[in-house]
């Protein structure tokens, strides 16, 4: 029905950025909030970043003021720009979207997920 896939993961030293993409497709009749994930190894998955189809924003206390997310809604896409990153950012990053699914109403969908490993 509807793939989310992610991009932009990879290994960076502290202090780095790196930038995350996802993009939606499928049968959308509407992308509703988008968000960012994250799953560190032997932790639960939280919210890092959510953004709204109005454009309304949420973000984590401990990223504010280091991540930056955006959606282009045109292409159903959602980034996620982080910079001055720390050690403690390592994690797997997945992407969500509460989506309008045509015949179906709205449905939440994941991203595998990408990995995002900052070295001290």
């Amino acid at each position: 029905q509807v793939q989310l896939v992610e991009s932009g993961g990879g290994l960076v030293q502290a202090g780095g950025s790196l930038r995350l993409s996802c993009a939606a497709s499928g049968s959308i009749s509407r992308v509703n909030a988008m968000g960012w994930y994250r799953q560190a190894p032997g932790k639960q998955r939280d919210l890092v970043a959510a953004i709204t189809a109005g454009g309304n924003t949420n973000y984590a206390d401990s990223v504010k003021g280091r991540f930056t997310i955006s959606r282009d809604s045109a292409k159903n896409m959602v980034y996620l720009q982080m910079s001055s990153l720390k050690p403690e950012d390592t994690a797997v990053y997945y992407c969500h979207a509460n989506v309008d699914v045509v015949l179906f109403g709205g449905m939440d969908f994941w991203g595998k997920g990408t990995l995002v490993t900052v070295s001290s």
